[in-house]
């Protein structure tokens, strides 16, 4: 088992409960620094092959994620697994999808749905969650139970 990310590892969110998890842009450089020990890529296209566990979410770029009841159950595992692991949550640029996909962990780890999208530009990045559908879709991300739009 491996430790956590380092609070100033670049792109590391601190959830309130203390557990961290990376955000980046899959378009930029693997950071300096440990790899991951899992990662959840919100691509419109299956990612590149990565050296680690990963899963792959399709979410086309400036929109919300095609199964939302599988984005659920992918950012559960990754808040639970964070705890342990090293985790990385990434899009094409590191913004809008990956704010979008961390902003939903803050939700799952205590964050109020209405309180999610400002934390998360507070402590990760300002311009994280870049359209106003992934804005309402934090909103209505419920702490438990089904995904927004899921049957």
């Amino acid at each position: 088992m491996h430790t956590a990310w380092e609070p100033s590892d670049l792109g590391v969110l601190t959830l309130p409960s203390g557990r961290r998890v990376r955000g980046r842009g899959l378009r930029h450089p693997l950071p300096p620094g440990p790899a991951p020990d899992f990662g959840v890529y919100l691509l419109g296209k299956p990612p590149p092959a990565t050296g680690w566990e990963s899963r792959w979410l399709c979410w086309p770029d400036f929109r919300l994620p095609r199964d939302r009841a599988r984005a659920r159950e992918l950012f559960a595992e990754a808040l639970s697994r964070s705890g342990a692991e090293r985790v990385e949550l990434a899009c094409g640029g590191g913004r809008g999808r990956t704010g979008t996909a961390l902003a939903c962990l803050a939700v799952l780890d205590g964050v109020p749905p209405a309180q999610a999208v400002a934390y998360v530009r507070a402590h990760y990045h300002p311009k994280a969650v870049e359209t106003p559908w992934q804005r309402r879709y934090v909103r209505s991300f419920p702490p438990s139970g089904p995904a927004p739009g899921a049957p």
